[in-house]
């Protein structure tokens, strides 16, 4: 019998952390490559066709975010949707302690992601925010943040689901970064499907001659030229 083919847990687990540690400190954000399998691509995209398992859709030029559109998933998520979110937590939670502490802010965030939970949950923030988006011609997302509510984990991963090149044209993965009395320094992240890409929520702290400081990040996706583009986006608090 053929071994069984690795899933999101042990994908997960064959990263380089160090390097995606290193990655994040340097530049807010780390590319995670291979994170899904082609096959787990495909069947991810093919959930936004389907009826039942989302809490709401988001038609993007109705609300000046852009174009394109996205819906949240319902809680319970998706198996895969789950398990990714889960493997990644116990990953991301040291990085995102150690840079409380670096930005002198308070919050610490527990070693299990339900508890974090937990505490979203009884603030109000108990709407999931795993998401699903997809992109046709001409659309693109403008730079934000997702805050959602009081409660921030300051990472967040997303999911490239369909291949540059060969899918679509153009749409790249663009993040900004403003630190304080400088202009806005613009980066595009190469993805190719399956790569997942680590970045800072809101604001990441960046070493300083005087120690260290908070820099402001935002992202979004540039304008597809052609073809059609689905990313899945797991992002840690929940919403109110």
């Amino acid at each position: 019998m053929a071994d069984q083919a690795p899933g999101p847990a042990q994908r997960v687990a064959a990263v380089d952390w160090n390097g995606v540690a290193a990655a994040l400190d340097a530049q807010g954000f780390a590319v995670l490559p291979g994170l899904l399998s082609a096959g787990d691509c495909a069947a991810t995209a093919a959930l936004y066709d389907r009826p039942g398992g989302f809490r709401s859709q988001v038609i993007m030029g109705r609300h000046g975010f852009g174009r394109g559109e996205y819906r949240y998933f319902s809680y319970p998520l998706p198996a895969l949707v789950q398990d990714l979110r889960t493997a990644l937590w116990p990953r991301l939670q040291p990085i995102a302690n150690r840079w409380h502490e670096a930005m002198g802010m308070k919050t610490r965030f527990p070693e299990d992601h339900r508890d974090f939970l937990a505490r979203c949950h009884a603030a109000g923030q108990a709407r999931p925010t795993p998401l699903l988006l997809r992109y046709g011609p001409g659309d693109y997302n403008c730079l934000h943040q997702d805050l959602y509510g009081e409660h921030v984990f300051p990472l967040q991963a997303a999911v490239l689901l369909n291949q540059p090149g060969e899918d679509f044209e153009g749409g790249e993965f663009v993040l900004t970064e403003q630190r304080p009395r400088m202009q806005s320094r613009a980066m595009v992240v190469p993805l190719k499907r399956g790569d997942g890409v680590v970045f800072a929520v809101n604001s990441r702290p960046v070493a300083g001659t005087r120690g260290p400081y908070r820099v402001t990040m935002r992202h979004g996706v540039s304008a597809l030229r052609s073809g059609a583009r689905h990313t899945l986006g797991l992002i840690f608090h929940d919403a109110a």
